[in-house]
C-alpha cells in the first residue's frame, strides 16, 4: 500500500492547485473579482449631479460604473462593471461651489481601490466669478488646489467647465459681455487645468461640449439625459485606462 501523503507539499503536487481552491470553497474568479474592487468616487457639482434633470434620474457616475443598456444601447459592454465589481459613492451635488467640496468628504473612508472624478467651476462662475477682473479666480485655484492635494484618492480626473452657449454669443443668457465672460470661463478652467496637471489628469468638457447641441441641456445650463451621457462619454476612457 502507498504511504500516506502526509506533507503539504505532496498533498498539493497530488491534488493540483486549483483542486485545493476548490477544496477550500473558494472560486479562483470570485477572488479575482474581488480583489478587482473598485470604487468610484464622485465630487462637485451638478455635471455629475445631474439626475433630478431627467426622467430617469440617470447621471454620469452611474452610468460610467453601470451602463444602463436600453437607454444607451452604444455603451453596452463599456464600464466598470465589465472590468470587474465596481460600485460607486456619489458625492457631488447639484449647486456646489469650490467652498463647498470640503464638506463633501465628510466621513469619507476609501479602503479599497478607487478613482475620483471632480466638476466644479461652473457655480463659481455664474455666482460672481464670470465678471472678476481681480484675484477672485486665484482664490478659486488655491481653494481647489487644496482640496485635491488633501483628497485621499488617486487617481483624480478633474472635468472642466463647458460652455453651454456653444461658443455662441446669441445664445448669452447672463447679461454680461460675453468678451469678458469667455475670458473668465477661459481663466477658471486653466485653473483647473493647473490643479490636474499637479495631481491627475484633465477631462476636456469644455471642448467635448461645444462638438455637441442644444439637445446636450436642460434648464439652459444643465446636462440633458444624452447631457448625462456625453459627460460620461468624455470620462470613459480616462476612467477605463485607472483600471
Amino acid at each position: 500500500m502507498a504511504p500516506f501523503l502526509s506533507t503539504r507539499r505532496q498533498f498539493v503536487q497530488a491534488v493540483g492547485g486549483a483542486s485545493v481552491l476548490a477544496l477550500l470553497g473558494c472560486n479562483p474568479r470570485e477572488q479575482i473579482r474581488e480583489q478587482a474592487m473598485v470604487t468610484l468616487y464622485t465630487f462637485g457639482d451638478s455635471i455629475l449631479d445631474c439626475g433630478r434633470y431627467n426622467e430617469f434620474g440617470v447621471h454620469p457616475g452611474q452610468l460610467l460604473v453601470q451602463n444602463d443598456d436600453r437607454l444607451f444601447p452604444e455603451f453596452q459592454g463599456q464600464d466598470l462593471e465589465s472590468r470587474g465589481t465596481a460600485r460607486l459613492e456619489h458625492r457631488a451635488r447639484d449647486g456646489a461651489t469650490v467652498d463647498g467640496l470640503p464638506s463633501q468628504v465628510q466621513g469619507l473612508r476609501v479602503k479599497e481601490r478607487a478613482i475620483a472624478l471632480i466638476t466644479i467651476g461652473g457655480n463659481d462662475l455664474l455666482r460672481g466669478l464670470i465678471q472678476d477682473k481681480d484675484a477672485g479666480i486665484k482664490t478659486f485655484a488655491n481653494a481647489l488646489d487644496t482640496f485635491v492635494q488633501q483628497l485621499p484618492i488617486r487617481p483624480v480626473l478633474l472635468g472642466n467647465v463647458y460652455d453651454p452657449t456653444l461658443g455662441d454669443d446669441n445664445r448669452n443668457f447672463l447679461g454680461v459681455d460675453p468678451a469678458i465672460a469667455r475670458k473668465n470661463l477661459q481663466r477658471i478652467n486653466t485653473a483647473i487645468q493647473d490643479v490636474a496637471d499637479r495631481y491627475g489628469q484633465l477631462v476636456d468638457l469644455h471642448a467635448h461640449f461645444l462638438r455637441g447641441d442644444a439637445s446636450w441641456f436642460t434648464a439652459t445650463i444643465e446636462p440633458s439625459l444624452k447631457g448625462a451621457s456625453e459627460v460620461r462619454r468624455a470620462f470613459l476612457p480616462h476612467v477605463l485606462n485607472k483600471v
